[in-house]
């Protein structure tokens, strides 16, 4: 835990620190990797205490905050950041377009179990 707390300031001190002066996109780039890193720790202990039956309602809610984040990557792809920027708004648009159509998949499939059978889907 304390490791954690350590690399959390040393991300919070190179935030801080003007992009341009440092050697080169390294401060930018490690704290975007260290957001993407502590994201996926905080999402992954947010999912597992969410019970099983309320997985799918968490995944259609879920496309609005993908919604926001296409919307932010590609406000980063068009701007003239660093190329490492530009690089993780094309994945980020890549992963959130993929979690937004599987959540309106599976939204759907969860809608059409609740249709009556052999009538107009």
């Amino acid at each position: 835990m304390n490791l954690f707390l350590a690399v959390a300031a040393q991300a919070a001190e190179a935030a801080s620190a003007p992009v341009a002066q440092e050697s080169g996109n390294l401060p930018f780039l490690i704290v975007g990797l260290w957001v993407l890193l502590l994201s996926v720790f905080v999402g992954f202990e947010v999912i597992q205490k969410v019970p099983p039956t309320l997985h799918t309602p968490l995944m259609s809610g879920s496309n609005a905050i993908s919604g926001i984040t296409i919307v932010g990557s590609l406000y980063c792809v068009g701007k003239d950041y660093p190329l490492s920027a530009g690089i993780l708004g094309l994945i980020a648009i890549l992963c959130a377009m993929i979690n937004v159509v599987g959540g309106f998949v599976v939204t759907d499939r969860m809608l059409g179990m609740f249709s009556a059978k052999g009538g107009k889907k």
